[in-house]
C-alpha cells in the first residue's frame, strides 16, 4: 500500500484497468466508476457506517493478527494509514470484504460484517492480500494462479480455518483438515470475485497449493490462534530489532 504499486514498475495496461474497474465495481457497488474509493463524510452518519468505523479501529488497536501485520507492511516500505487505505462500505451478495488493488485500499462491507470477530477475520484476511500486493508483483485480475496463491495465504493465515471457526461451520474432524478447509476457502474466496468455472478455481489452486500454504511470512508459523499470534508478532518484532543492530 502507500504507494507502493507504483514505484514497483510499469503500471497495469489500459486493459488490465477496465477488468479491474469491472471486478470492483461488480462486487462493491459503491466504487466510483473510475475504480477510485468514493470519497465523503456523509457515510459516517449512517449507523452502518459508524459501526463499521468502531470495529475497524479497535480491531487495527488490539488484534494480534493484525498488529503483526501492520508492523510487517510497515518493514516492507508499505505504511497502512486507517483513512486512507481502509473504506467501509456497502457490499453486493455476501461478502464481507476486498482489496482493491488499483488503489491500494481494503474494502470491509459494513452491510455484512456485524460483530467484532468478523471484523477481525477479514481486516486480517484482506490485509495478507496486501501484504502480498506489497511484496511481489500479484497479477490479480490477470493470473488467477497469483490470486490463489494470495487465498491459499490469507485462509491459512487469518484465522479462517480455526477449530472453532470450523466448529461453527459444523465441519471438523476431518484427517488434514486444516488443509481441506484451506483450500475450499481459496476456492470460494475465487468465485466470489472471479466471473470462472469451479473447475478452473479448483485447478489454480491446486496447481499453487504446496508452495503457497507453506509460505507463512510474516508469520513465520500458521498462527492457529490469537495466542499464536502474540508469539509470531513477539519473534517478527525481535527479528526486527535483530536485523536492524546488525
Amino acid at each position: 500500500m502507500a504507494g507502493a504499486p507504483e514505484e514497483r514498475g510499469p503500471g497495469p495496461s489500459a486493459g488490465e484497468q477496465l477488468q479491474q474497474q469491472h471486478v470492483a465495481c461488480q462486487v462493491f457497488p459503491e466504487r466510483l466508476a473510475q475504480g477510485k474509493p468514493q470519497q465523503g463524510f456523509l457515510s459516517g452518519f449512517f449507523t452502518n457506517n459508524q459501526k463499521c468505523q468502531l470495529m475497524l479501529m479497535k480491531t487495527l488497536q488490539t488484534n494480534p493478527y493484525v498488529k503483526l501485520l501492520l508492523d510487517a507492511m510497515k518493514h516492507s516500505g508499505c505504511a497502512v494509514n486507517r483513512e486512507r487505505h481502509f473504506s467501509c462500505e456497502d457490499c453486493n451478495g455476501h461478502v464481507s470484504g476486498g482489496f482493491d488493488a488499483s488503489v491500494s485500499q481494503i474494502v470491509l462491507c459494513q452491510n455484512n460484517i456485524h460483530n467484532q470477530a468478523h471484523m477481525n477475520r477479514v481486516v486480517t484476511h484482506e490485509l495478507i492480500h496486501a501484504f502480498d500486493h506489497c511484496r511481489a508483483h500479484v497479477n490479480w485480475f490477470t493470473n488467477v494462479r497469483h490470486l490463489a496463491c494470495s487465498e491459499i495465504r490469507a485462509a491459512n493465515l487469518s484465522g479462517d480455518c480455526s477449530l472453532v471457526n470450523e466448529i461453527f461451520r459444523l465441519r471438523f474432524g476431518l484427517k488434514q483438515h486444516h488443509q481441506t478447509c484451506v483450500r475450499d476457502r481459496a476456492i470460494l474466496s475465487i468465485l466470489a470475485v472471479r466471473n470462472i468455472s469451479k473447475e478452473v478455481a479448483q485447478k489454480a489452486v491446486d496447481e499453487v497449493f504446496e508452495s503457497c500454504f507453506n509460505d507463512h511470512e510474516p508469520f513465520g508459523r500458521i498462527p492457529h490462534n490469537k495466542t499464536y499470534a502474540r508469539y509470531a508478532h513477539r519473534d517478527f518484532q525481535n527479528r526486527d530489532r535483530y536485523y536492524s543492530n546488525i
